[in-house]
C-alpha cells in the first residue's frame, strides 16, 4: 500500500459500478479509461467528490436482448482508484485506475445520475490489499506459453523487460492486455490468488497459442 491507497475498514459499503466487456482491472494494475458517455462522466465526476473509487464489472454471459443499458453483470468486480485524470475540451474524461481490490455485488441501489451503483462486500477480498510473497508461480512455463501465445497472435512485447518483472507485476499485466475472451477474464479475476491466477493464465495462454480447434475458436 502507499500513503493514498484506503485501508480494509475505509473501503466503502458502497460503489458506482461500469460494465466494460472485456476488460479486467486486478489490484494493483493500472487500467487507462477514456470516459465520454454522459452517465459514466457524471459518475467520474461523483466519484472524484467522493473517495474517487469506481468499480469494474463485465457483462455477463446470461444477458438477454434488449439489456443493453442495464446488463446483467457479473458478481465480482474489481474497484479501482482513480490516480490521475485529464478533462478534454469535448467533454471526456482521460484517466487512470489503480487496483484496489475485488468485491462482491450484494445488490443493485436506485440511483438518478443514470449510472449504476451498489452495496458491496469486499470481506472475501480482504487479502488483495496486501501483496503477495515472491516464489509462488512457475514463471518458465508461464514466460513461454506468453511466448507462444504472442507469436501466434503476431504481438511485440519487451522481453528483457518481461522476464525482470517481479511475479505479480508479470501476471497482472499479461492477464489484463492479453484480448482474452470475457469468460476467461473473468476467471482470471476470480482466481484465489496470484498462484491460481498464474497457472490459469498459462493454460488460457498455452491453449490459444495452438489457435482454432474444431471451430472452437475463430
Amino acid at each position: 500500500m502507499n500513503a493514498f491507497d484506503p485501508a480494509f475498514d475505509a473501503l466503502p459499503a458502497t460503489l458506482p459500478i461500469f460494465p466494460l466487456t472485456g476488460v479486467l482491472l486486478l489490484p494493483r494494475g493500472r487500467l487507462p479509461l477514456n470516459i465520454f458517455e454522459p452517465r459514466y462522466v457524471k459518475m467520474i465526476v461523483d466519484s472524484l467528490a467522493a473517495g474517487r473509487m469506481c468499480g469494474m464489472v463485465q457483462p455477463s454471459e446470461a444477458n438477454a436482448e434488449g439489456q443493453r443499458e442495464a446488463p446483467v453483470v457479473y458478481a465480482t468486480g474489481c474497484a479501482g482508484r482513480i490516480t490521475h485524470f485529464e478533462e478534454t475540451e469535448d467533454g471526456r474524461f482521460l484517466l487512470s485506475l489503480k487496483g484496489i481490490s475485488r468485491f462482491n455485488i450484494v445488490e443493485e441501489i436506485p440511483t438518478t445520475r443514470g449510472y449504476r451503483k451498489c452495496l458491496v462486500d469486499w470481506e472475501p477480498f480482504r487479502a488483495d490489499l496486501t501483496p503477495p510473497d515472491g516464489g509462488v508461480i512457475d514463471r518458465v512455463r508461464l514466460i513461454d506459453a506468453v511466448r507462444h501465445y504472442f507469436t501466434a497472435r503476431k504481438i511485440e512485447a519487451n522481453w528483457t523487460a518481461i522476464e525482470k518483472a517481479d511475479d505479480e507485476f508479470l501476471v497482472t499485466s499479461i492477464a489484463m492486455l492479453c484480448p482474452f475472451d470475457p469468460p476467461e477474464k473473468q476467471a482470471l479475476l476470480e482466481a484465489v490468488d496470484l498462484a491460481g491466477r498464474a497457472a490459469l493464465l498459462t493454460t488460457i495462454a498455452e491453449i490459444a497459442a495452438m489457435g482454432p480447434s474444431d471451430g472452437a475458436r475463430q
